[in-house]
């Protein structure tokens, strides 16, 4: 009887231990319901989720034509139990022309996408002593038809800084961390509901846009790229991703 006894009680441990809560989104718990969950913990990327590049595949033009990098998907790697995605200062032909960095990109473009919802991402930037972002590392959505579909710009570095930031006919809207960024692991989300957008980063909102929301469905990229004009200050640096997540209310 006591053998039995113990083995029950390991059968209930096992199952407890395989039974965790469902993650939640930080700083808006509600009611949701986990639609998309990406945890970059083995060695390869899920392919089945996710593409390398940017339209196309091998080495790809940047998302804007005068943008002065080339996506290259060996500059996309998971280990060490995240998704690294590397800008290098390494003259690239793409296009038809050479541009002087190589850099990385992943997008669901095809293979996944949603309309409202929250979007979730726990990631590490290269940040400088005193807490200036380097290059341009960035989490968005897109719809398929720019601008008219919408671009939500979760977290992105400009100029130094983390900001956020929807784009549609009605403009761009949106504002930037104003604190100072601290090395390390950070949680930026955005809870896209009919007609707002809220941000919230580390679990605290940062910010609310209203104006121009639009609601065709939309996919998921993470990148990085370098751009003397809008990014932080320049160097080989890596973008670094624990897990992309997305929410739905039931």
């Amino acid at each position: 009887m006591l053998v039995v006894v113990i083995v029950a009680g390991a059968a209930v441990a096992a199952l407890a231990a395989t039974t965790q809560p469902s993650p939640v989104p930080l700083g808006d718990p509600g009611s949701w319901r986990l639609i998309f969950n990406n945890e970059f913990n083995g060695s390869s990327l899920n392919q089945a989720d996710w593409s390398k590049g940017w339209f196309g595949s091998g080495v790809t033009w940047p998302v804007n034509s005068n943008a002065p990098e080339c996506f290259d998907p060996s500059r996309v790697s998971v280990g060490g139990g995240s998704l690294n995605v590397r800008v290098a200062i390494q003259p690239v032909n793409c296009g038809g022309s050479t541009r002087p960095f190589s850099a990385g990109i992943i997008t669901t473009n095809g293979k996944f996408s949603y309309t409202y919802g929250f979007a979730e991402i726990r990631a590490k930037v290269a940040v400088s002593a005193s807490g200036v972002v380097f290059d341009w590392p960035a989490f968005w959505a897109d719809g398929q038809n720019w601008p008219t579909d919408g671009e939500d710009d979760i977290v992105e570095g400009l100029g130094g800084q983390l900001c956020w930031h929807f784009h549609s006919p009605a403009g761009d809207p949106g504002n930037c961390q104003q604190t100072r960024v601290t090395p390390g692991w950070h949680t930026f989300g955005a809870d896209w509901e009919p007609g707002s957008v809220s941000y919230y980063y580390d679990g605290q909102r940062v910010g609310s846009i209203k104006l121009g929301i639009t609601s065709a469905p939309m996919y998921l990229i993470v990148g990085i790229g370098a751009d003397y004009q809008y990014g932080g200050p320049v160097r080989d640096a890596t973008f670094q991703v624990k897990y992309v997540r997305v929410w739905q209310h039931p």
